[in-house]
């Protein structure tokens, strides 16, 4: 290797390893106890399990400024504008929402920089995340960010894969954009709720990496 080349390290997410470690195990032990054309299919799955949770290192866009809002997830833009109807956090905002299929990085990043005010998870259903209706009735989980006097909301919403969501924030934490924060397991959908004055830099139909992409620009 030149001295000037970088290693390629694959990162796990922590969440991950648990499905890891027991898909190999049951690969191992039925490959010993059986035959290892048996284990075939578990390492199969275990494999996925090491590219589902896999957690690549992202960089803002150079010049970006502090006022730049990031995409918190990689996935497909459903919404940008108006905030639709469905469990709008109160207040008047304008939304981004970011479909997550199971072949995208669910590791998930903070939008801005600023203070954690507030963080929640609400029990609900498993709606498919693509519908407008899970934002209300799907278990989620909300971080309010307070951003130089400015409120952001992120939402973590499960699909009808991801049955579960994690979230390392706690409240009074102060955090920066582009950090890692979560992930969504199996396939899911995140919302990020911005002030009105914000200016949205996506479209509908867009695709979005967790990190780099800039989604919005605060006033």
């Amino acid at each position: 290797m030149r001295a000037c080349e970088t290693p390629i390290i694959l990162r796990i997410d922590p969440a991950g390893l648990p499905f890891i470690a027991g898909a190999l195990a049951v690969a191992a032990l039925s490959g010993a106890a059986v035959a290892w054309t048996m284990a075939i299919p578990f390492a199969v799955v275990g494999a996925f399990f090491v590219f589902f949770f896999r957690d690549p290192d992202r960089r803002a866009p150079a010049g970006a400024s502090d006022a730049a809002v990031l995409a918190p997830a990689d996935g497909r833009v459903l919404v940008a504008g108006p905030a639709t109807a469905e469990a709008t956090p109160p207040g008047s905002w304008q939304q981004i929402s970011i479909f997550l299929s199971p072949m995208d990085v669910h590791v998930n990043r903070l939008p801005v920089s600023g203070r954690v005010t507030r963080v929640s998870v609400t029990p609900g259903r498993f709606l498919p995340a693509y519908r407008h209706e899970a934002a209300a009735a799907n278990e989620r989980s909300e971080v309010w960010i307070d951003h130089g006097g400015q409120l952001i909301v992120v939402r973590q919403i499960v699909g009808i894969l991801a049955r579960r969501v994690v979230c390392r924030l706690e409240p009074g934490a102060e955090v920066r954009a582009g950090e890692r924060f979560g992930i969504m397991k199996f396939g899911s959908r995140m919302d990020v709720f911005v002030p009105l004055g914000a200016a949205i830099t996506v479209k509908v139909g867009d695709r979005a990496r967790g990190g780099e992409t800039v989604i919005a620009v605060l006033h």
